[in-house]
């Protein structure tokens, strides 16, 4: 997993809440085996036409937003189905940080596990950044994770919660498997003491 110190990049604006996962990804492009590829199908549905051209009136179609890393979208963001694909297609698109006041719980989670960072802002914080995104499309937002501190060029500066064992493990690179190695000693140590104690457990 790719760590996230400091990110600062282009801020698209999705002003739509109670996105689900539907939207996000939708079902019939769930057949992959590798978590490459998604981004091409992220919100899908609301994208792209029937003809297949891009839709001028969804938001991540305007030019300003164009090679955007930073979401910022309405109330309850990720809800609907647990489906982990949500977040990678989010990441496979090239999105980094996604700020919102709510999200489900699952597709908070499993964007911690995947390299995105999922900031909660109060409302009013929240129209303060959907507002000068309006005013300047394509503006670009600073997001320092070590000080939990999001900064516009407009003035605002937000401090933003996350929890220490996730903001570690997103400093660092780790998922949860890259954390678990880091005891493979005292995994192996205790596994082999196991075995002396309890043999029937290990037979086979």
């Amino acid at each position: 997993m790719e760590s996230l110190t400091v990110h600062e990049g282009i801020a698209a604006l999705l002003d739509r809440s109670n996105v689900d996962t539907d939207q996000i990804i939708p079902k019939q492009f769930l057949k992959k085996v590798s978590r490459s590829g998604y981004g091409a199908y992220l919100f899908y549905d609301w994208r792209f036409l029937d003809d297949g051209s891009d839709n001028p009136d969804f938001e991540l179609n305007n030019p300003a937003f164009k090679g955007a890393s930073i979401l910022v979208a309405g109330d309850n963001f990720g809800c609907g189905s647990s489906r982990e694909h949500a977040p990678w297609s989010i990441l496979d698109y090239g999105f980094r940080v996604v700020v919102s006041t709510s999200y489900a719980d699952i597709f908070y989670n499993n964007c911690f596990k995947n390299g995105i960072l999922p900031i909660v802002v109060k409302p009013a914080e929240l129209a303060r950044l959907m507002s000068e995104i309006r005013e300047n499309e394509g503006v670009r937002f600073r997001v320092d994770l070590a000080a939990q501190q999001l900064k516009t060029p407009g003035g605002t500066t937000i401090q933003f919660p996350v929890d220490e064992f996730r903001k570690e493990c997103m400093l660092s690179g780790m998922d949860d498997i890259a954390w678990s190695l880091q005891h493979e000693a005292a995994i192996s140590e205790f596994e082999k003491k196991q075995r002396l104690s309890q043999p029937w457990l290990w037979s086979t």
